[in-house]
């Protein structure tokens, strides 16, 4: 039937025409089928005429390509234009054969009929056509729809454009899943509103009452330009609702076409924590890293893949993706392979720590920029192994940095932590430590050696996200280490646009620190997850305080206001300025000696070695008063 659909379409259009036609001819003669005009030469001739002169004009305006079970109001609107169109050509016809005087009492026995008949016409073209068409989308959407088991009873949030939109859409779905059974809306005049037969139910505040009493299983937020406030707000009132979370693409997304607004989406906590647009000088950022060899250390991890994926947006000359995990590094290089073909990159197997190995590849390449996302971050794990802690993160940093030097990279780029504000953990001070040594080899060296520290990201790997959707999935409980335990968190590409745009700023030897935002508390977090995932908090799922572990602390340090930071030309960047009180010989030497001590893995005296470089470290109080 496909192979001659546009056949059919036109032999249809050539019935309604007809049909249009007689309907004309029948209101001019008081709805009479009289055989002077039916059978005689009247109707047929002028049917042959309207013909010839339609159906090009029809074609004209795309009316034979049209998927009639999609018609919209744009499709009507060209009907009409093809039909006012069609009876402008053929009254003017008519009218220049009329005037030719030889042939005019021909042309008035020929076609003695009404010109009432050409308005008639031109309507009941246009009501006929559009009937039809608006028959078949009826026919697809009411009855051949086919239902995919027992229906989710959905309600949206969201009586605007978006949500009307994605309720036609949902009406359009081949397989029939969902049961609309109502809208949600502050507005208070669309209450009592029904919209495509589907009534306005009451407002936000209203949510848990109306899911209860009509039991709801899904919620759809039909609110593209939303704020994560808002979205969180929705989520934390239907908290005990026991109904799953959807959400509509971004306003940007349904703009540019990647994405229609039935394709709804499960609500990520990412949408509730997110933040604004980051606002970044793309050209600065090109400039930066254009037709330049970037290595990136920890290429496999969740910095140090997202650092790549953006790097990749711009034109580099080389990526090396600098790795020791080889299936972390299989799986990024064939993502950005993929995603990004005409980007030349290396996949590089390399135990930072390894002079050789580092050397070498420096040798090989002579990479410009360098970013140092590779490190050990997980803080118990650290506080139970410090001799590895030291060796990857303070002993890798230098190797690397090092090699920076000698091979003249033109700049280096270390990511850093929260943590190493004023430390309370191994890990935190290793990664101060760090920060130390290559603000001092900033120094001397042709390069430019800068950090950026930032807090934890959301969805990383061994954060709390990941962690909890687990536990989640295994029916609990969530275990959360204090009630009062706060945490910075920012997106993985926030976080990684941001230390691009940093690293153009700096001039070597600056610690940048992003704006992470206001602390969140980690059990408010797992009251939203669980409620996200279709949960109530504390009745399906339990949440569980297990207690602060080993080097963590309540609250993390990490503002870009204070007496020790400077505001940038960026509002979500500032420089944190602290004197560093060591001379390049009593660093070094005290970081040999620590370095020396690593492999008896000795944390009590780790601990004291620390302390003599960073004279903040509090760990070993922290843990005292904690225990």
């Amino acid at each position: 039937m496909l192979r001659f659909r546009k056949q059919m379409i036109i032999f249809v259009h050539i019935f309604i025409f007809a049909t249009s036609l007689m309907l004309a001819f029948l209101l001019v003669n008081n709805m009479q089928i009289q055989s002077e005009w039916f059978l005689g030469q009247f109707f047929p001739k002028a049917l042959i005429l309207f013909i010839i002169i339609k159906l090009p004009i029809f074609a004209f305006f795309k009316q034979f390509q049209g998927w009639w079970r999609y018609v919209s109001i744009s499709d009507l609107l060209s009907i009409v234009k093809a039909s006012l169109v069609s009876t402008l050509v053929i009254v003017s016809v008519w009218v220049a054969v009329a005037a030719v005087e030889p042939i005019r009492q021909y042309v008035n026995e020929l076609f003695g009929f009404s010109q009432a008949v050409f308005i008639l016409d031109m309507f009941a073209t246009i009501v006929l056509m559009g009937g039809m068409r608006m028959a078949v989308r009826l026919y697809h959407e009411e009855f051949h729809t086919e239902q995919a088991g027992k229906l989710k009873r959905f309600l949206i949030v969201g009586a605007g454009n978006a949500g009307e939109s994605l309720l036609r859409e949902l009406h359009r779905m081949q397989v029939e899943q969902y049961d609309v059974i109502g809208f949600i809306d502050d507005d208070p005049i669309k209450r009592g509103v029904n919209i495509h037969g589907v009534p306005v139910l009451g407002n936000v505040e209203e949510l848990p009452k109306v899911c209860k009493e009509n039991n709801i299983d899904e919620i759809a937020i039909a609110m593209p330009s939303a704020t994560p406030t808002q979205l969180r707000n929705v989520v934390q009132i239907c908290e005990g609702a026991k109904v799953r979370f959807r959400t509509v693409p971004s306003v940007a997304d349904i703009a540019s076409g990647r994405f229609r607004v039935s394709q709804i989406r499960d609500v990520e906590i990412n949408d509730l924590l997110g933040r604004e647009a980051v606002q970044l000088d793309l050209a600065v950022i090109g400039k930066y890293l254009d037709d330049k060899v970037i290595l990136v250390t920890g290429a496999g991890g969740s910095i140090g893949s997202e650092m790549c994926r953006q790097v990749c947006h711009f034109k580099p000359k080389l990526l090396l993706l600098v790795e020791q995990t080889e299936n972390s590094l299989f799986f990024i290089e064939r993502e950005l392979r993929k995603s990004f073909p005409t980007v030349l990159m290396e996949a590089i197997i390399c135990d930072i720590t390894d002079k050789t190995r580092v050397e070498q590849i420096f040798d090989k390449y002579k990479p410009n920029v360098v970013i140092h996302a590779a490190a050990h971050k997980h803080v118990p794990l650290m506080e139970t192994n410090p001799g590895e802690a030291l060796k990857n993160n303070i002993v890798g940093t230098r190797t690397v940095a090092n090699a920076s030097d000698k091979y003249k990279a033109e700049s280096f780029v270390m990511i850093s932590t929260d943590k190493a504000v004023n430390p309370t953990s191994i890990m935190g001070s290793t990664k101060r430590i760090s920060e130390m040594y290559i603000q001092d080899l900033d120094r001397t060296s042709e390069t430019s050696f800068v950090t950026v520290r930032f807090g934890n990201v959301l969805g990383s790997n061994g954060s709390v996200v990941p962690i909890f959707k687990n536990q989640i999935a295994m029916g609990g409980p969530v275990t959360v280490t204090h009630p009062e335990m706060r945490r910075y968190f920012m997106t993985i590409p926030e976080a990684s646009q941001l230390v691009l745009q940093a690293a153009t700023m700096g001039k070597g030897g600056e610690i940048f620190v992003l704006d992470m935002g206001e602390p969140v508390k980690i059990v408010d977090l797992a009251k939203e997850l669980i409620t996200l995932s279709g949960f109530r908090p504390g009745e399906d799922i339990e949440i569980v305080f297990s207690g602060t572990r080993p080097g963590e602390k309540l609250f993390e340090e990490l503002s870009i206001q204070g007496e020790d930071m400077v505001l940038t030309r960026h509002p979500k960047i500032s420089i944190w300025q602290k004197n560093q009180p060591l001379t390049r010989e009593q660093l070094r030497e005290k970081i040999d000696n620590l370095i020396g001590i690593a492999d008896l893995q000795n944390h009590k005296q780790i601990v004291s070695y620390i302390k003599e470089i960073v004279p903040e470290y509090i760990g070993d109080k922290v843990n005292q008063s904690s225990n």
